[in-house]
């Protein structure tokens, strides 16, 4: 409905424009001839035949609309449109012959089918080139809706894509997380039981936030303490955690179940497989726009950068998901031995209701 106001607004100010635009000119010519132009008269003549093209213009554009001129069509559409045209032609010679003596386009109006004739002349190419402006119109507005269809499909398809891969890592994560607890349950048993009441949480967590692909910094802390709960019940004095989180960061949005990821594979490669002590450090900081983020190990006694597995690839794919290429991935060898992940992502405050889902 929108649409067609406007639509109907533009026509008739293009007409009036063009009707004021023939007043200048008849009256310009007159004054070139040396008559005094009769401004009333002419002003009056031309715009109502400016005027009168404004039903017979949205009467074409409808045409149009119902039968555009396209690949299998064409013969029906320029048919369809050329009965339009004549029927414009017509309508203009009985809007002629019926007003005649109160707009006065005749002092003195000749018989039906000189008028017929004069239509004809005068009619036959205006009539086409409105066609023409209103196809252009519809391949225009059909361009866009393409247009619009084809971002909302690759929206889909981000979206479908970022659930399946967040439904490949939970049982991933919960798998690893089991396992951890069945090699503590017969050498540990209260042991396997904090585990549990971590993993717990951790599910609850998992639970409530399923629909939210991203959520605050200090909830993802929240979820990493409790998966780090687990893993030092299993690896006890071997595994060492640092942080080096900046407090007014802590509302910041990143993806959820970002960190876990990356700090087990750090576990896995530089803490699980050596008897001495390992450390893993988590860090934030902002630079500028950026929210930098670190998690790197001592390395051990392995100094090769870890292969990629489901908890990388999975960050990978799901960071050029969300960010495209607003983030950067880096894996790299410390100066002082293990390895540092660090991720640079745009930094925004995350707001409870536009994460993204």
């Amino acid at each position: 409905m929108r649409n067609r106001t406007w639509l109907l607004l533009a026509v008739l100010g293009w007409w009036t424009l063009s009707g004021l635009v023939w007043v200048g000119q008849i009256a310009t010519m007159h004054e070139a001839a040396g008559q005094a132009p009769d401004w009333s008269g002419t002003l009056r003549k031309e715009l109502a035949s400016a005027w009168l093209w404004v039903p017979l213009t949205l009467f074409l554009f409808e045409c149009v609309r119902r039968q555009p001129i396209e690949r299998g069509r064409v013969a029906r559409a320029l048919c369809v449109q050329g009965l339009a045209v004549l029927a414009v032609i017509v309508l203009r010679t009985v809007a002629v012959l019926l007003f005649n003596r109160w707009i006065g386009w005749y002092e003195v109006l000749p018989g039906p089918g000189e008028v017929l004739f004069t239509s004809v002349l005068n009619n036959t190419l205006s009539s086409w080139m409105i066609v023409g402006v209103a196809h252009a119109g519809a391949y225009a507005a059909r361009a866009r809706q393409r247009e619009r269809q084809a971002l909302e499909l690759e929206s889909r398809l981000a979206r479908a894509r970022l659930e399946a891969l967040s439904a490949q890592l939970n049982p991933h994560f919960l798998f690893n997380a089991l396992n951890s607890i069945a090699e503590m349950v017969h050498r540990d048993p209260d042991g396997a039981d904090r585990m549990l009441v971590d993993l717990g949480a951790l599910l609850r967590h998992s639970l409530d936030n399923s629909h939210n692909q991203e959520i605050a910094l200090r909830d993802e802390l929240v979820v990493l303490d409790h998966y780090l709960g687990i893993e030092k019940i299993r690896l006890g004095e071997r595994l060492q955690v640092e942080w080096a989180i900046d407090s007014a960061l802590l509302d910041a949005s990143v993806p959820q179940l970002l960190l876990q990821p990356l700090v087990e594979n750090a576990i896995h490669h530089a803490v699980a497989t050596r008897t001495t002590p390992g450390a893993v450090s988590v860090s934030a900081q902002r630079e500028a726009d950026r929210l930098i983020l670190e998690v790197s190990d001592d390395g051990g006694q392995r100094a090769a950068a870890p292969g990629p597995g489901v908890g990388l690839s999975n960050t990978r794919a799901r960071l050029q998901c969300l960010y495209g290429n607003g983030h950067r991935f880096e894996i790299g060898a410390r100066p002082a031995g293990g390895t540092c992940v660090r991720l640079q992502l745009p930094y925004r405050r995350w707001v409870p209701g536009e994460a993204a889902a």
